[in-house]
């Protein structure tokens, strides 16, 4: 062990960290948990502003309890991952309702939270009630993968234990939320993944990674999830001044947000996409008026691909057909929250026919 990282982590944190973030230094457990649950594959940047529409909004773990989920998922909207706002709702109400408002103030307790893994639950436990745990992510592993040399797989079991044991070793039992934020802020701002600052860091002395130029190969992860490409078509079917949506339910990609009726494609179309057939399916013998038909629309997510077209047709009388979608007029869509991919196409100044 080398005795020196964590006394020069925390040297550079009180001389040269000037990371500006609004929920530095908060106590307050409710607001580290909104923060670190935004902060879940979000970046600071982005979160920051949702954060603070969130505290504004629901300045308390009572009031988010309260919310109608409607508007709770609509205050999320374009942050992704929406299982995380799900599982905020469902945390929320538990606080409120089984712990009586009170926010559990150990580790333990506070990894019982839906939502709340252990990197969650030692940030919230470490800074709101100075208990030593230690954090442990991505950031984590990339600095401790390269100061100490370590080719172990971070994605591995072996991988995985090894760091949780180092993280918790380095860790300053008197100060663990000062020293958590350091490390976490290090990764931000001096150890990147790409173009770290070596030449500048207070590391660089000790660090096997840069005195042996394994900078760039470290840290080492040994599984790559293939990444996959969906297709979706979206039917805009209007009935005078309404449209056809629903909410999306399961556990697939976007659950809870809202969505038009759709139709989704193994594989994309080889030339015009064939909606003749598919509105057969979805309307019968309705009769039918195309309006306009978009261009391609794309979503990155984090391992998949989602492409989406949309093609805008109106009918005359209701379509029994859809009886799991609900009709809702036009002018109150801004009220439902929706896919990046959807409201991308809705914000498009001119949609243009294809044809």
């Amino acid at each position: 062990m080398k005795p020196d990282f964590t006394r020069q982590l925390l040297l550079w944190n009180k001389r040269d960290n000037k990371r500006p973030m609004p929920w530095k230094g908060e106590k307050n457990p409710y607001k580290i948990w909104l923060s670190e649950i935004i902060l879940q594959q979000t970046r600071v940047e982005q979160g920051r502003a949702y954060y603070e529409k969130f505290v504004k909004a629901f300045p308390t773990v009572q009031q988010l309890a309260r919310a109608q989920e409607k508007k709770v998922f609509k205050m999320w909207e374009g942050l992704g991952y929406y299982t995380r706002c799900k599982n905020l709702l469902a945390s929320a109400r538990k606080i409120a309702t089984e712990l009586h408002g009170k926010f559990p103030s150990t580790y333990e307790e506070i990894k019982k939270l839906k939502g709340v893994g252990p990197y969650t639950a030692a940030a919230i436990s470490s800074f709101a009630f100075n208990e030593p745990q230690a954090v442990v992510d991505g950031n984590v592993q990339r600095i401790l993968s390269r100061y100490f040399g370590i080719s172990t797989p971070v994605d591995s079991t072996d991988g995985k234990k090894l760091y949780q044991s180092l993280a918790q070793a380095l860790l300053d039992s008197k100060q663990p939320g000062k020293y958590n934020q350091a490390i976490m802020d290090f990764g931000a701002v001096i150890c990147k993944p790409r173009n770290p600052l070596c030449t500048t860091c207070i590391q660089h002395k000790e660090c096997e990674a840069f005195k042996y130029n394994l900078v760039n190969q470290l840290p080492v992860k040994e599984k790559a999830r293939p990444r996959k490409n969906r297709w979706l078509c979206y039917f805009i079917i209007e009935l005078q001044d309404k449209v056809y949506i629903r909410k999306r339910t399961g556990k697939d990609i976007w659950e809870n947000l809202h969505e038009f009726v759709l139709f989704e494609m193994t594989e994309k179309p080889n030339g015009p996409f064939p909606f003749a057939p598919v509105l057969k399916k979805l309307l019968g013998k309705q009769p039918y008026r195309l309006k306009m038909v978009s261009k391609e629309f794309r979503q990155q997510l984090t391992h998949q691909s989602v492409y989406g077209q949309f093609i805008t047709i109106r009918i005359n009388k209701p379509a029994p057909l859809l009886k799991d979608y609900m009709l809702v007029e036009k002018k109150h869509l801004s009220r439902y929250a929706f896919p990046r991919v959807i409201n991308n196409f809705l914000k498009e100044p001119a949609q243009t026919s294809l044809f």
